[in-house]
């Protein structure tokens, strides 16, 4: 094999990682409520988490891979180094924030990234404005979505069972905790995933000559269009197996410190993240799994009272969402410069 087909083979793999970090830095998205609640210990949360993340690889679309794979960066500007440039940002800037216990956004930081590496070989030409406008406007839009999800389901449940006992509904929403904590893990599967495989995907577009005689035709890509079956398998293998580790430290923001959280206040929250990543994973929109889950969490907490939401601490997470793309784009396009001098 040419030196170049092994190097894009390695960022295929550094691509993979980028997705066990994802896994592994928004495993918290998944499984804080669940574990806060004590409906699952953190050792079964995460189990359960991974395996519907895994799922989600068969029947849920690809529509987020393609928007990520073409409908963001002019793909001729597009070459492995660019790829490899865009991942280091991204997974530096991971790898910044789970050490400081923030939930940003894996999804805005590979994204960033990405842009922040072709902007460094391009300039803003390489851009796709038409596809970063839905991407953009859902920054705000997911996390507000799921916020008035929960703060809706969460009232008209408390009105639908006011005469319930508490004990009972409290049983009871600790069974329909395991079913939204599963379907919120399908969301988050089915909508991160699919990043990193718009990214192979693009990455081996891009590379396609190198591979014009290569004998694994699974490798041979002819349009960015087509999501090869390994590509889907593989990148669910992989945020599943880094949810697996979890991400303790994210934990403790997400399920303790913005508000307090009951069985029937995870249901809630859990069911209004999920239909809000499956409306948009529809719609081939790449959002925010972390954005969506910190606002229907805020939402739940909402129902009950203003001050039920420890708003300092959803602000300094949204000072981070803010800082995310261009940190990412930054560590990036540095990354880019970088490699290209060593590479040539």
């Amino acid at each position: 094999m040419t030196a170049t087909v092994w190097f894009v083979l390695a960022i295929v793999l550094v691509a993979l990682t980028f997705d066990f970090i994802n896994g592994f830095h928004d495993s918290a998205n998944s499984i804080a409520t669940v574990v806060s609640t004590r409906v699952l210990s953190p050792g079964r949360a995460v189990i359960w988490a991974a395996f519907f993340n895994f799922v989600a690889a068969f029947g849920l679309g690809t529509a987020v891979a393609k928007t990520i794979g073409n409908g963001l960066i002019d793909l001729s500007v597009v070459e492995p180094i660019v790829i490899l440039g865009g991942l280091i940002g991204a997974i530096v800037w991971d790898l910044i924030t789970w050490w400081g216990g923030l939930p940003t956004s894996s999804s805005h930081a590979l994204i960033g990234g990405y842009a922040g590496a072709a902007v460094a070989k391009a300039g803003f030409t390489a851009i796709i404005a038409g596809g970063w406008i839905k991407t953009l406007v859902f920054i705000v839009v997911a996390p507000l979505m799921g916020l008035t999800l929960a703060l809706a389901l969460t009232v008209a449940l408390s009105w639908a069972l006011r005469r319930s006992l508490p004990r009972k509904v409290d049983r009871v929403f600790r069974s329909l905790q395991l079913v939204s904590a599963a379907l919120y893990s399908l969301g988050h599967g089915t909508n991160d995933a699919q990043k990193t495989m718009g990214i192979i995907v693009g990455l081996l577009f891009a590379a396609r000559a190198a591979f014009a005689d290569f004998p694994i035709r699974a490798l041979h890509l002819t349009t960015a269009n087509v999501i090869p079956l390994w590509v889907i398998l593989s990148a669910h293998a992989a945020i599943a197996l880094g949810t697996l580790t979890g991400g303790w430290r994210i934990v403790k923001t997400m399920g303790q410190r913005i508000t307090k959280l009951t069985p029937f206040g995870g249901f809630c929250a859990e069911t209004s993240g999920a239909i809000t990543l499956f409306i948009a994973s529809h719609f081939g929109i790449p959002v925010s799994t972390t954005h969506t889950i910190t606002g229907a969490i805020s939402g739940v907490g909402a129902a009950h009272r203003l001050s039920a939401v420890r708003w300092g601490v959803a602000g300094r997470i949204v000072w981070a969402w803010i800082l995310t793309i261009p940190a990412a784009a930054g560590i990036a396009g540095v990354a880019y410069l970088v490699l290209r001098a060593l590479v040539g």
